[in-house]
């Protein structure tokens, strides 16, 4: 199977406004050809459905879409996307990142179109704005969920994980990669925003194994500026981690949008009241897309969140994307002897001493999905590599 992704060059924002306008209606009418009827809605009066993929929970009348865009009311049914992917790239799944799950082993990532929130300084924004933002890629690719398993396993991945832009909007079309991958041995895991309903997570909860929720801040109003409410989040989190969800929370820290120590307290002390055993990952911003008025984190703000998740009571803090300059924290250490059983280095397992999960000094066990070793890693000439983040 001969398998391409193509990633167009964004235009300039003045010298091709116009025809990509043009361009970005052309793709909305070719997305509506890659859809079904989507499984996560209920219909109201007047040809109206409620759409409850995302905790939006929009009421969409007939020829109008959601707050995603890419989920619409046809005469009175809810179309979703499916049967295509945008983006596509085999890398550590501790890039998602997590980082209690298949150490050294391989993700085959994949990625479609839209998102449900608008953050100004979001990595992935060439698919997740692509229909928000002309200057945003336009190209997709039809494709069957055994392609993508065949293709993950020719990649030898022990996972399969939707992320690059928003999951839950095209929740249907993961469950139906992921029924064929579930079949294949492979694990599976969703990236998200978190901006759940108790609906599509009771879905998906058969089919994926992983969830990486970005918790983005704990204020409603930094949330209501980046297109969403700090509620549906919260309550979402507490709903994945009890529905078994093996579960991990990424928080980016921005200076002066979520780094004061007030906010960051407020976070660890919601994560640990849930459980101290889900580790929480502070990760530096760097200026991009909209959002390039802060600086840069700073190594010292990320072991300050770090210190503070840590005095919180939570047992798996780690400071990420700031390789070798936060001294250890990239490391998963024994909670009881403080042994360091994965050593880290950015991406990469330096060193992993677990003993089928557990720690090999005190043998206390370390919460997580660990599996066995990680299969040889070898590239596939069919593939072209997308890195998007």
């Amino acid at each position: 199977m001969q398998f391409t992704i193509f990633m167009s060059r964004n235009p300039s924002y003045n010298r091709f406004r116009q025809p990509s306008l043009e361009i970005m209606e052309t793709l909305a009418q070719l997305l509506t050809r890659q859809t079904r009827e989507a499984d996560l809605y209920r219909p109201l009066d007047r040809n109206r459905v409620e759409c409850f993929a995302c905790g939006h929970r929009c009421p969409i009348g007939p020829g109008f879409s959601g707050v995603c865009k890419v989920r619409f009311n046809e005469d009175g049914k809810l179309y979703a996307p499916y049967g295509y992917v945008s983006s596509v790239y085999a890398d550590p799944i501790e890039k998602k990142p997590f980082f209690h799950a298949l150490p050294s082993s391989l993700a085959l990532s994949f990625g479609m179109l839209g998102c449900d929130l608008h953050c100004g300084y979001c990595q992935n924004w060439v698919t997740s704005q692509a229909l928000r933002d002309f200057r945003s890629t336009l190209e997709f690719q039809s494709v069957a969920p055994r392609e993508l398993v065949k293709l993950a396993l020719r990649q030898r991945s022990g996972a399969l994980v939707s992320t690059y832009n928003e999951p839950l909007i095209t929740a249907e079309w993961s469950v139906a990669v992921f029924r064929e991958a579930k079949a294949a041995g492979l694990t599976t895991g969703f990236v998200s925003n978190g901006n759940a309903t108790p609906e599509v997570l009771e879905y998906i909860r058969p089919w994926v194994d992983l969830y990486k929720v970005d918790l983005k801040s704990f204020r409603d109003r930094r949330y209501h500026e980046l297109g969403g409410r700090i509620g549906p989040i919260l309550d979402s989190i507490r709903r994945i981690h009890a529905l078994g969800f093996w579960l991990e929370i990424v928080t980016l820290v921005i200076p002066e949008f979520n780094d004061s120590d007030e906010e960051l307290r407020d976070i660890a002390e919601f994560l640990a009241g849930i459980s101290v055993d889900i580790p929480w990952h502070v990760t530096a911003f760097h200026k991009d897309y909209k959002m390039t008025g802060p600086d840069d984190t700073p190594p010292s703000t990320l072991v300050r969140a770090a210190r503070i998740g840590q005095e919180a009571g939570l047992r798996y803090v780690y400071a990420g994307n700031l390789p070798g300059q936060t001294g250890g924290l990239e490391n998963t250490r024994c909670p009881s002897c403080q042994m360091a059983v994965i050593e880290r280095s950015g991406f990469r397992v330096l060193r992993n001493r677990l003993a089928d999960g557990h720690c090999p000094r005190c043998a206390i066990r370390i919460p997580g999905v660990w599996g066995g070793p990680p299969p040889h890693r070898q590239e596939s000439a069919d593939l072209v590599h997308i890195r998007c983040g």
